[in-house]
């Protein structure tokens, strides 16, 4: 800091005839904040964080839009204590609402109003490039007493700010010129992490960047941060961890590996997998079992429906068992002609408990005059997004920890109007399953197919068959597997 500010003698003279150190030692007042706030800054340009944190500034920093002019110009921001602006829409009319006498430009800005007296800053010594990580360590005091530049207090205290690597650089220098604290997460929802959780939860914050979703969405995850952390740690189901997966029913092997033992014997199966898993990944690996509750059935039944309903009371004992051993279980409905949320809402005292999701299987969802085998099933979006409405309703009423919900398809046809589906509900993780088998070639060609068109919001799932792949993927195969699925289940 001290050689690029010794460099720039104009920007430098320009600073300290603009800037002075607040000398009152009394705590200022706090940023009025009734909520935590999303400042979206959709175009990048840092207008939207200045007009929120600055009521006014004599200088202000403006940057040219390339990594190195806006490293340099938030070096100068942070150091001033003054707002930093790119080149573009809106700059002008920011300038004059901030009342701006003074500017330092950093590389080619072009003529700024008339009556603001401008220092064009030279580029000095090579400072390389800063990401919004190393911009948001700078120090806003380590420019006090450097060679004539003086860091002007701001006069309110900032509340602390969330940012991720897609926020804009002259919204973090913004923010770190104000005094704020600015916390860098790595995916934009406070519950990342144990710790994010806890910063929410102390007090408001303000969310730097458009990923953070709208208000309403980022209102949503700030409640949910209250609700409790999920194994792993933080309080989203993906990301932040991975899983591995048994899939099947308790009453035995027929319908996957699961059953093949009792509850305790498959979660010491399913860590002993976890263990190949975990030494090729960094994040978290926790054990999960996908239980199949209701079984789509060759026969109608009495219900008609072509699908047997388990008795809640049947699965506790794999449900106890893995989420005791600090894992997570899904619950997984063959509904044949049966609504899938009628079926959903027999299981909703189960779906209460913080570690248990659901699961929906279009290849067993049968129009009513299909029958199971004859043809691989399918289900509309506006049956997927209902089931999803209801259990977004119970995480919300119930004060639960996000919850994930799976969908399974190796079919284009199994999802219809799949971008139709809603994954902006951030009570929900939406996980697509790709569990095509057979051959690698196969395997490869069902997952990429699967998400050709695939939206945001989604987390993609792999399923490894032990019997019916050829040959089944080893642990090492399946994370090379692009991108690296966040559930892998074995049946």
């Amino acid at each position: 800091m001290r050689r690029l500010i010794a460099v720039l003698a104009i920007a430098t003279s320009l600073m300290a005839a603009s800037c002075s150190t607040t000398k009152d030692d009394t705590e200022p007042p706090e940023l009025e904040l009734v909520n935590s706030e999303v400042i979206a800054d959709a175009a990048g340009t840092g207008v939207e964080t200045s007009r929120r944190l600055f009521d006014s500034s004599d200088l202000v920093v403006v940057s040219e839009d390339t990594p190195q002019a806006q490293t340099r110009a938030a070096h100068f921001a942070v150091a001033a204590g003054a707002p930093m602006l790119l080149v573009g829409d809106g700059m002008e009319e920011e300038l004059a609402r901030l009342r701006a006498s003074r500017a330092i430009t950093v590389g080619l800005v072009g003529p700024l109003p008339d009556g603001v007296q401008v220092a064009v800053a030279e580029s000095g010594d090579d400072l390389g490039v800063l990401d919004v990580a190393g911009v948001a360590a700078l120090d806003p005091d380590s420019a006090n007493g450097l060679d004539g530049v003086q860091h002007t207090k701001h006069s309110l205290r900032m509340p602390v700010m969330l940012a991720t690597a897609q926020t804009s650089i002259p919204s973090v220098a913004t923010a770190r010129a104000a005094g704020a604290q600015v916390d860098v997460l790595s995916y934009p929802d406070p519950r990342i992490s144990a710790e994010s959780m806890n910063t929410v939860n102390e007090g408001n914050v303000i969310a730097l960047g458009q990923q953070f979703g709208t208000q309403q969405h980022f209102d949503t995850a700030i409640d949910l941060a209250k609700n409790g952390e999920l194994p792993g740690g933080g309080g989203l189901v993906f990301p932040g961890r991975r899983m591995i997966a048994f899939y099947g029913h308790p009453s035995g092997g027929a319908l996957g590996v699961m059953g093949e033992q009792g509850p305790d014997e498959a979660v010491k199966r399913v860590q002993d997998h976890i263990a190949n898993y975990q030494a090729l990944e960094e994040l978290p690996v926790v054990p999960a079992f996908e239980i199949i509750v209701t079984v789509a059935s060759a026969a109608p039944g009495d219900s008609g429906q072509y699908t047997n309903v388990g008795d809640p009371s049947e699965f506790l004992p794999y449900i106890d068992a893995i989420t005791n051993a600090g894992g997570y279980a899904f619950l997984d409905l063959q509904p044949g002609r049966a609504s899938l949320l009628e079926q959903a809402k027999v299981y909703e005292e189960l779906l209460k408990r913080p570690n248990v999701g659901l699961a929906l299987d279009p290849e067993w969802k049968l129009g009513p005059d299909e029958k199971p085998l004859t043809q691989v099933g399918h289900v509309q979006a506006a049956e997927v997004n209902e089931v999803a409405d209801w259990l977004a309703s119970l995480v919300r009423d119930n004060d639960l920890p996000q919850k994930g919900l799976i969908l399974h398809q190796f079919q284009n046809q199994m999802i219809r109007d799949r971008e139709q589906i809603n994954t902006n509900r951030p009570e929900l993780a939406f996980i697509l399953h790709a569990d095509g088998h057979g051959g690698p070639g196969e395997k490869l060609d069902t997952w990429h197919a699967v998400q050709e068109g695939l939206g945001p919001g989604w987390f993609m799932a792999w399923k490894n068959f032990i019997d019916e792949d050829t040959p089944t993927f080893t642990p090492e195969q399946t994370y090379e597997v692009t991108p690296r699925p966040w559930f892998v289940s074995y049946q």
